[in-house]
């Protein structure tokens, strides 16, 4: 690389030995990027602990930094100027930066304006046994990290940095066998390795301090007579060097076990070096004690593989498993199991009696496969089954599970139950490729828990089809909702008693350019899954509250009802949405209701009571929208602060014919006077279901027969005849109760 012109410079920190620092690092002979498989592993395993892009071993010479290794990045080198690595120089401590732009010793970095265009570095020093720091083992990030790195984080990379700077080592040793003996001597006194000269009968012709401290450290007896190393490397090393009348120098690489004094099994690897011909030839054995850097090994492979909380293979691991099965077997199953009912546990016990409950289910999956099945925890309280060479009695299995985990557990003294989920992949029929395999699995579960869950589904086809189009649904909606396609009409709620107008509910139309004017039924499913739903359901509010506004200076007791999706219950800023709402368009709380459906109260959350406890606190009043016709019961009527009751149209259209849905609308009519709520019947459609309501006492209603949806300008049309027909004096009347 040509020197650049000097447009980017800063002071960095040089010890002041730098002279015998670069002396050091060109001891290692690293001139251009290694190619080498072990290092390579040790920064892809980086990239995965960390969630990085690249991770790199620079090295810091006198005129750039080298990229020595490099995972995710195209670059082998840039000027030292420009190194945030020689900033680490002067310290063993790691150099953390958390928003490069934000750092002023970095903002103006070309590494920061431009590729790679680092936001979040994190280096530790790579410290040479002579105490020099030769460069870092560096994570970098597109993306700033605030939080910078914890405490476990930081020991994790420092663990890393060790075993690079090992194997940095051991390159440094691998060099000097290729000089001369007396070379190789001067370099071993200052190696924290164990390093022999053996003659051609095992004799001990040189041995550094490492090495006499090691063969101090071995148990009585395990050394041949003085001047010798153990049998046990004698042994090692006639395997290695078996051609006695080579006249080439050879080499070789070991590992093995050796027992010291307190009987503790030593790892030790073992590179040797032969040259000269029988019986004069001379051997060199290097030693390093590998023991805590293999713990640290297992360590890190049990952070990046193992799910702390279960003990189980974690998501990696687990497709890591599927890859090799999928080799060796000619029959597959592949089961994705979600829990029902996990969020009530989480709720009322806690996050320690959730997670007693996942340790439960990962025992409870255990017991219920073989040894040589494979179970994984996903994430949250979703699991993966790996089952060999089964595919009939996949669905009998999956039955068994769900049973199993039915049971009642003991969490905290109190018995707990939940359910499961669970979706089915067959290979090689439902796919070859283990994405294809898991993709599938989500998807029948996805079914499972769609049609009423505690249940199972295998895969099929016609899933993945829906899938598709579902994706491509919610695509075309984002656009129409960015376009302006998407509309809200209104249906008048009419008073029984009268025929008086009390309000409109606000209703989602789509305008689609081919298709015409859609209902909700025809879109509401997809855009109640997607990630719009909160933004268009605000939307909604904002617009129907604007609106309201308008139509009241015409009919001061019009109330609006606006129709609340679950997502933006979740996003947990639902209150002060609505109180935005009112302020932004100047309308009074009493004029408003919001209306849940059904499924959403049945849901016994915690978290929503106190959120619709907040709405009725602004005055805005909660419908209960489609009573009757979902899993509700009377205790939530009774713990929800809900103003009002909407009858389902399904009871309405039976009457007068059907005796059952007449008793139902009775019921609900009942409920609502016993417990202060007003009620509302929904799809009036001819004068004999209105005249037998208001007979009933129903005092609202909605329909056909009364109105059906229209767009704004009809419904202001729709008000101007009903002030005209009614006179606004009778409109300037307080609103009917619960309003």
């Amino acid at each position: 690389m040509s020197e650049p012109d000097d447009i980017w410079t800063t002071g960095l920190p040089v010890r002041q030995d730098e002279p015998a620092r670069l002396a050091s690092l060109a001891e290692y002979g690293i001139h251009e990027t290694l190619d080498d498989p072990g290092f390579e592993r040790l920064l892809l395993l980086a990239q995965r602990l960390f969630g990085v892009s690249t991770a790199l071993v620079s090295l810091v010479e006198a005129q750039r930094q080298l990229f020595a290794v490099r995972a995710g990045l195209s670059l082998c080198e840039t000027p030292r100027q420009w190194s945030f690595c020689a900033h680490a120089l002067g310290s063993e401590d790691l150099l953390v930066v958390p928003d490069a732009r934000l750092d002023s010793r970095f903002a103006a970095n070309p590494l920061v304006l431009g590729p790679p265009h680092i936001r979040f570095y994190a280096g530790c020093p790579l410290v040479s046994p002579q105490g020099f720091v030769l460069g870092t083992l560096c994570l970098i990030d597109q993306a700033p990290r605030p939080a910078g790195l914890d405490a476990e984080a930081s020991r994790n990379l420092r663990d890393l940095a060790a075993l690079v700077m090992d194997k940095l080592e051991w390159r440094r040793l691998a060099q000097a066998r290729q000089v001369s003996q007396a070379c190789l001597e001067s370099m071993a006194r200052h190696s924290p390795d164990a390093i022999f000269c053996l003659d051609a009968e095992g004799g001990i012709t040189f041995q550094n301090g490492s090495g006499r401290r090691l063969l101090a450290r071995l148990a009585p007896g395990k050394c041949d007579t003085a001047g010798r190393v153990p049998a046990r490397i004698l042994a090692v090393l006639r395997k290695l060097f078996d051609r006695r009348d080579s006249a080439a120098e050879e080499a070789g690489i070991a590992e093995l076990e050796l027992e010291d004094q307190a009987g503790q099994t030593l790892l030790v690897e073992m590179a040797a070096s032969r040259w000269g011909v029988a019986p004069q030839a001379s051997c060199c054995v290097v030693l390093r004690d590998v023991t805590e850097r293999r713990r640290n090994e297992a360590k890190l492979y049990q952070l990046a593989h193992i799910d702390a909380l279960t003990g189980l293979p974690n998501r990696v691991l687990f497709r890591s498993r599927l890859d090799a099965l999928l080799r060796d077997e000619s029959a597959v199953s592949v089961m994705m199991l979600d829990l029902d009912g996990f969020k009530d546990v989480n709720d009322s016990l806690g996050h320690p009696g959730g997670d007693a409950v996942l340790k439960e289910t990962a025992r409870r999956l255990l017991a219920g496969v073989r040894e040589t099945d494979v179970v994984a925890r996903m994430g949250g309280d979703e699991f993966a089954l790996l089952i060999r060479g089964m595919r009939e009695e996949a669905g009998r299995l999956a039955a068994e599970l769900i049973d199993v985990l039915s049971r009642p557990m003991l969490v905290e003294g109190q018995p707990v139950t939940v359910g499961a989920s669970v979706g089915i992949a067959l290979f090689p029929e439902h796919g070859t490729g283990s994405q294809e395999l898991l993709s599938g699995a989500d998807l029948a579960l996805y079914l499972a828990k769609s049609e009423g869950r505690h249940g199972w589904r295998f895969f099929s086809p016609s899933l993945r089809d829906a899938a598709a189009a579902r994706r491509a649904y919610q695509a075309e909606l984002e656009r129409a909702f960015s376009q302006g396609e998407l509309v809200l009409h209104y249906q008048p709620l009419v008073r029984l008693a009268d025929n008086a107008l009390t309000g409109a509910e606000a209703l989602l139309r789509w305008r689609h350019p081919e298709r015409g004017l859609l209902g909700a039924a025809a879109f509401l499913p997809a855009l109640q899954s997607s990630p719009l739903a909160g933004a268009v359901g605000n939307w909604a509010l904002q617009e129907a509250c604007a609106q309201a506004v308008a139509w009241r200076r015409r009919v001061p007791g019009l109330r609006m009802s606006v129709n609340v999706f679950p997502a933006q219950f979740r996003r947990g800023d639902l209150v002060e949405r609505v109180a935005g709402a009112l302020h932004q368009a100047g309308l009074a709380p009493e004029a408003l209701e919001l209306e849940v459906r059904d499924d959403l109260v049945a849901r016994h959350d915690e978290a929503l009571l106190v959120v619709m406890r907040a709405i009725r606190e602004l005055g805005v009043g909660l419908v209960f929208d489609d009573y009757g016709t979902g899993h509700a019961s009377l205790n939530m009527l009774k713990q929800y602060p809900l103003s009002r009751l909407k009858i389902d149209r399904s009871f309405v259209r039976g009457i007068p014919g059907s005796p059952a849905d007449a008793a139902i609308v009775r019921a609900i009519l009942y409920l609502g006077r016993s417990l202060g709520m007003a009620v509302t019947a929904e799809g009036v459609e001819n004068p004999v279901q209105f005249e037998r309501l208001r007979r009933k006492g129903c005092e609202e209603a909605q329909g056909y027969y009364l109105g059906p949806p229209v767009a704004p300008a009809d419904f202001s049309a729709y008000l101007e005849s009903e002030v005209l027909r009614l006179g606004a004096s009778e409109q300037l009347s307080a609103p009917p109760a619960g309003a």
